[in-house]
């Protein structure tokens, strides 16, 4: 079994996709004016329209509900992310900090409010813990 992607339902897929396009530095694949895919080597982020629920099962998903997922990135440098995204990014929850096991991470919301963190091992524990992957 490979893990193909995650998907955010929205009211608004174009806002969205703008923002995480800005936030992974990639362009979205549009197949459809209601779904997008933004692709990378590691994972695909896939948005979806609130009005594609009922394709799943009516009210199986509900757009801007979510407070019990984090959506994660390893990247290269956790403070200069940070920098780059303080134009655009409207809720900050946690500003560049060293967590207690290891990682070096920002959290912030997208428009929606679902959370994100950026994050980069930092200690020889995790470095170790994320050695191999993407």
């Amino acid at each position: 079994m490979n893990f193909a992607s995650v998907r955010i339902i929205t009211d608004d897929v174009d806002r969205l996709v703008e923002f995480y396009e800005r936030v992974m530095g990639v362009s979205a694949e549009r197949p459809a004016a209601a779904f997008a895919e933004l692709v990378v080597p590691s994972c695909t982020l896939a948005i979806g329209h609130s009005h594609t629920v009922p394709l799943f099962g009516i009210g199986s998903a509900v757009a801007a509900d979510n407070r019990t997922v984090i959506l994660e990135f390893l990247v290269h440098d956790v403070d200069a992310e940070y920098e780059r995204l303080k134009p655009f990014v409207d809720e900050w929850v946690k500003e560049p900090t060293t967590m207690p096991w290891g990682n070096r991470a920002v959290l912030f919301r997208d428009p929606d409010g679902n959370l994100i963190n950026l994050f980069k091992p930092v200690t020889e524990d995790a470095i170790k813990r994320f050695s191999g992957r993407g």
